[in-house]
């Protein structure tokens, strides 16, 4: 059989082809994700539901987002990439298409605390490490930092849109537009989107060995499973899930629920109030993508330390950015997108070498269910304090000072020299 290389110095590599379409894939599902945020004023308004009880359908939807992870690591070795994204896209859909119609809340907690929490998370960062593992021996931590920034992009850049929608032709709308995005997405997996380099007989980039994939060993249910216990022995382990729930805890949990309904407290409409977070949307792009291509470069360890410190300092302003008009709030946009969720890419360059390259994206995928158990419980603790208090400005401070302990934990880390030093047998 006839081999065709592609090396690291090509100028083209089909790898390419395929971090653009797992991009755009986890920019739609990270988008379609954030949706609640938009819908819980109308949802309050339309069926009497009240706030707390909407983030507890959240809440949920955000952990099983990040329990699914570790069984999605081994789902896409046992099935493939393009089957795995081509059935999650197709139940979202199902989901998404299937709201309008619901009446109550039980209904609602169904089809996005279950289904659509199951579906996302399918489709989450550790189809990002995965996608880098398999294609990419050089320019992985770029590539894991670009695709960690349009997961995290997307639930920010769709908002605006989608709020406009909802505002002008009604939230049932904004929903039929996304079924529609995620129709068109399938469509593009479906066709274009390769499992492995040897599909396309050529080597991953930044080597010359074209090597076929070894077949999936062991269950998708219990090497998991496995795969944790194991871990739960390793320092490293605890020091990168802790510092992960205080990482979801502070973004996608907090900000990205309830920075809407904190500006509507504060009289900016919500139209303005997705704007600001399509702005930190722009910058995280920016800031993560940036952020891989300094993992390659620099410690982990101290670019954790300092990512993990700006954001706690950023939440202890947000407050008085509140009170302090739109040009404090934009410099809060810009400050805080930067840093959004540049804490990927360092955090899997930390676990590879800890464990392994065979074993990261499944020990990520453990670390990612702490990021998603901090990211529910802000979720839902943000909307009973809210309730209790009438503000979130306890909240937000509280955030920005679990941040700056993140960032003492992640300098306990054990600085490794090469990647599977101590990796799990």
């Amino acid at each position: 059989m006839e081999t065709q290389v592609k090396s690291a110095s090509s100028s083209w590599h089909y790898g390419w082809i395929v971090v653009l379409i797992a991009f755009i894939t986890l920019l739609v599902s990270a988008g379609i994700r954030s949706m609640p945020s938009i819908l819980m004023v109308p949802f309050e308004k339309e069926f009497g539901w009240d706030r707390s009880s909407i983030s507890g359908v959240i809440s949920v939807g955000i952990f099983l987002y990040g329990l699914v992870g570790p069984f999605s690591a081994a789902i896409l070795s046992k099935c493939g990439i393009r089957r795995t994204m081509v059935i999650s896209l197709a139940v979202l859909a199902v989901s998404m298409a299937l709201t309008p119609l619901m009446t109550h809340l039980w209904q609602y907690e169904l089809l996005w605390g279950l289904v659509s929490g199951l579906a996302t998370g399918m489709m989450a960062n550790v189809l990002g490490v995965t996608v880098a593992n398999r294609w990419f021996v050089q320019r992985k931590g770029l590539v894991v930092g670009m695709l960690t920034a349009s997961a995290a992009t997307g639930q920010l850049l769709f908002l605006p849109l989608l709020a406009h929608i909802t505002v002008e032709d009604g939230w049932r709308n904004a929903v039929y537009t996304a079924v529609g995005v995620i129709a068109l997405v399938m469509v593009i997996v479906a066709i274009w989107m390769r499992n492995h380099p040897y599909e396309k007989g050529v080597a991953a980039y930044g080597t010359d060995e074209v090597v076929k994939p070894a077949p999936f060993q062991g269950s998708i249910v219990l090497t998991p499973l496995t795969t944790l216990r194991q871990a739960m022995t390793n320092k490293t382990f605890w020091l990168l899930a802790g510092t992960f729930f205080f990482c979801g805890f502070s973004t996608n949990g907090l900000i990205g629920t309830h920075l809407i309904p904190a500006c509507g407290d504060h009289g900016i409409p919500e139209v303005m109030a997705a704007g600001l977070l399509a702005l930190m949307g722009m910058f995280d792009l920016v800031g993560t993508t940036l952020s891989g291509w300094l993992t390659d470069r620099f410690d982990s360890r101290k670019l954790l330390f300092w990512y993990y410190g700006l954001r706690g300092l950023s939440l202890m302003f947000l407050p008085y950015a509140l009170d302090g008009g739109q040009s404090s709030l934009f410099i809060f946009s810009v400050f805080y997108g930067l840093d959004w969720i540049a804490t990927v890419p360092p955090t899997v360059k930390l676990a590879t070498q800890e464990f392994g390259k065979e074993k990261a994206s499944m020990v990520f995928g453990w670390v990612v269910v702490a990021h998603q158990v901090g990211a529910s419980a802000a979720a839902f603790l943000a909307g009973v304090m809210r309730e209790w208090t009438g503000t979130y400005s306890t909240t937000f401070f509280s955030a920005g000072l679990i941040c700056l302990i993140a960032s003492l934990m992640a300098m306990r880390i054990v600085k490794r020299k090469k990647e599977s030093q101590a990796a799990l047998v």
